[in-house]
């Protein structure tokens, strides 16, 4: 039997509740990264501006993860100045990439599991990975496994347990 905390929605645009929780995933989006700045490389190796994306996109639809995905970064951007342009449209990519996969992944399963999460992890890596190939080489691509494999792990099960005890709205 599927546990009521692991329920997804597939919130449309016009819906307030999208709205809602893209405003708050973006502001988390937009703290969460200012913190992590405070350690020394604390962006490259906990990649925060990905956490509620996927957090976002898994629980409440693609949707939801793209105003997500493409607020966050741009908003980031133009009042920190992080991340910097010369990594903006790579993050904006990947960004784009985690929410549609997300929700993909999401609607498939219809709950949030380890393996499913790791799917969604791994896809908008790849994903990004080869785009980030393609513009600025293989170094570039590897720099979120190398650098960023907290981040990553972190996205993979603190954003698994969010997303299970996230409440019913």
């Amino acid at each position: 039997m599927q546990a009521k905390t692991s329920v997804v929605y597939s919130l449309r645009y016009h819906e307030a509740r999208l709205w809602l929780f893209a405003t708050a995933f973006t502001i988390g989006n937009i703290l969460f990264p200012q913190l992590c700045h405070l350690v020394p490389k604390g962006g490259l190796i906990l990649l925060p501006i990905y956490f509620f994306t996927l957090i976002g996109a898994y629980k409440y639809g693609w949707r939801t993860g793209l105003v997500i995905a493409v607020a966050s970064p741009l908003i980031n951007h133009l009042v920190f100045g992080m991340p910097p342009a010369s990594a903006l449209v790579p993050i904006l990519v990947k960004s784009v990439a985690l929410a549609l996969i997300a929700g993909f992944v999401a609607r498939r399963v219809g709950r949030a599991t380890l393996p499913a999460l790791f799917l969604v992890v791994v896809g908008y890596q790849l994903a990004g990975g080869i785009f980030e190939t393609l513009t600025a080489g293989v170094g570039a691509a590897l720099v979120d496994w190398k650098i960023g494999f907290p981040g990553l792990l972190l996205q993979l099960f603190a954003g698994w347990l969010v997303i299970r005890k996230m409440p019913e709205f």
